[in-house]
């Protein structure tokens, strides 16, 4: 059966950025949330220090849980190979603090969508940089897991293989080196946004999956095609908003029944409560509720 884990969306910019809220604080406000996992992020402002590592690891040990995973943002897609070294480099660091976090899992994406950088050379670098980083993830003991992103909450521009057909392409590169620690991590919501159905991204790749993560997406004004228009700025558009899950556009019967096909059974990581802690709550509710209905004891 699936478990749960919670990542903090709605705690980025505290912890990453400002520092109003700790890693200790956020880790001590997840014990309510009753589930076994909480997922780190590279990012996070107590976790810049390699001293720290183990301490959070054991502290989250000490309160039941574990990390199940460290979301990472490579971006592999820069035209200079100088730069895109420097983001192996960084993500193999990375890896070393996904093992050291007690995390099995290391997402990593293909990097910014550039306009001046072609899909095959795109492509090309992702690939290259990816398969650069997996004999180091082996050693360690961890798996990457390429997301179908949408956006880093820094970039400027959108994931590079956020459609379905560069996503499954570069899936298709990446496997031509028979890398033993790779998989998907899938996020539906990411597919609404790439304007495609979740489903059918599903379908291609459910052989694939190893983690995913759980959100539900809403457009609090306009159209999609509107949000187009807003994604080459840094961040999030306004009009996009992280909803309830259950709330919103996806069908999680419909996810579930594909995972299940393929005897899916790892984590599932949610990505809301931007509307505060109680929405988060329901939404660790609705899908304790859906695992239980899809993978009965």
């Amino acid at each position: 059966m699936p478990q749960i884990s919670a990542f903090p969306k709605a705690y980025l910019d505290d912890l990453c950025v400002t520092g109003d809220m700790s890693l200790d604080q956020w880790i001590e406000l997840a014990t309510k949330l009753e589930i076994p996992g909480l997922e780190m992020y590279s990012g996070l402002l107590d976790l810049q220090d390699p001293k720290n590592w183990p301490r959070y690891r054991r502290m989250t040990e000490d309160l039941g849980m574990c990390v199940p995973m460290l979301c990472c943002s490579p971006d592999f897609t820069h035209p200079d190979p100088g730069y895109r070294q420097q983001q192996v480099d960084l993500q193999k660091r990375n890896i070393e603090m996904s093992a050291a976090l007690g995390s099995g899992f290391c997402r990593v994406l293909s990097g910014q969508r550039r306009p001046e950088v072609n899909r095959a050379d795109g492509l090309r670098y992702a690939a290259e940089s990816i398969i650069a980083c997996h004999d180091h993830a082996l050693s360690c003991n961890v798996v990457l897991n390429l997301e179908n992103h949408y956006k880093d909450n820094h970039w400027q521009y959108p994931e590079f293989a956020q459609h379905m057909d560069v996503f499954c392409d570069l899936l298709a590169m990446i496997d031509e080196a028979k890398l033993s620690n790779f998989g998907v991590n899938y996020d539906p919501s990411n597919t609404l946004l790439a304007g495609e159905d979740p489903l059918e991204m599903l379908r291609r790749v459910k052989h694939r999956v190893v983690t995913m993560h759980a959100s539900d997406r809403y457009l609090t004004r306009g159209t999609i095609e509107d949000l187009r228009k807003e994604e080459d700025s840094i961040g999030y558009a306004s009009r996009l908003s992280h909803g309830e899950i259950g709330k919103g556009l996806n069908d999680y019967d419909a996810i579930f029944t594909e995972l299940v096909s393929v005897g899916f059974d790892s984590w599932i990581s949610i990505e809301d409560g931007v509307d505060g802690f109680d929405q988060l709550q329901r939404s660790v509710t609705f899908l304790k509720r859906k695992i239980s209905e899809h993978w009965p004891s």
